[in-house]
């Protein structure tokens, strides 16, 4: 069965798009980015495309390119447009697919929509936590508006050094699964992310 992975984060910067790219790896799945902002010389969909090494993976085209790197809904309205869910169609594939949602959860698309409301009730939900001064805060407030919604938080992963306390605390008082950390690497090239993907695969199933 072929499921759909949906990568949110519990800040900007916290590395979603690795972690998109070590799933893509892992599954051979397709990888969507829905809105892009800023970078457009080197989108998040290009770097994933340079990460992973299979040849079944396929990259489609996000439904907004913006050039301003802001807010969606902010960048949208320097470019006179404006963002809409209803606009944003999940691509036809009979594989798994890979989203990558930008910032945050409650990242505004426009007045009254958030990257929240790009998610489907069957998508497997990855939280990708980082280390930081009110992360296990930031960490349990993504998780709770996402359980609020309905929403199947399939499981947690830190993006950093080890920090065993706040790993521990956050999977208590989420009663979400930890399925791995990606240590603070050098560097990340295609080696580098098929070996994790080699690690999380079978986390996924």
């Amino acid at each position: 069965m072929k499921h759909t992975y949906f990568v949110t984060g519990i800040s900007t910067e916290v590395g979603k798009t690795v972690v998109a790219a070590i799933l893509t790896e892992a599954l051979e799945a397709d990888y969507w980015k829905p809105i892009q902002a800023g970078e457009l010389d080197c989108t998040d969909t290009h770097k994933v495309r340079t990460l992973v090494s299979n040849a079944n993976s396929v990259f489609h085209t996000s439904a907004y390119a913006l050039n301003a790197p802001m807010s969606p809904h902010a960048a949208a309205q320097i470019e006179n447009t404006e963002i809409s869910v209803q606009r944003i169609v999940r691509p036809t594939t009979q594989n798994h697919l890979i989203i990558e949602g930008a910032g945050g959860l409650l990242v505004p698309l426009n007045e009254t929509e958030t990257i929240a409301d790009l998610i489907s009730g069957t998508d497997r939900i990855i939280v990708v936590s980082r280390h930081y001064l009110g992360s296990i805060n930031h960490t349990l407030l993504t998780i709770e508006a996402l359980k609020r919604r309905n929403l199947n938080v399939f499981g947690i992963i830190f993006s950093g050094n080890e920090h065993p306390s706040t790993e521990s605390i956050v999977e208590l008082k989420s009663g979400v699964p930890i399925l791995g950390r990606i240590d603070e690497e050098p560097h990340f090239d295609t080696n580098v992310i098929r070996e994790y993907a080699n690690r999380f695969r079978k986390r996924l199933s």
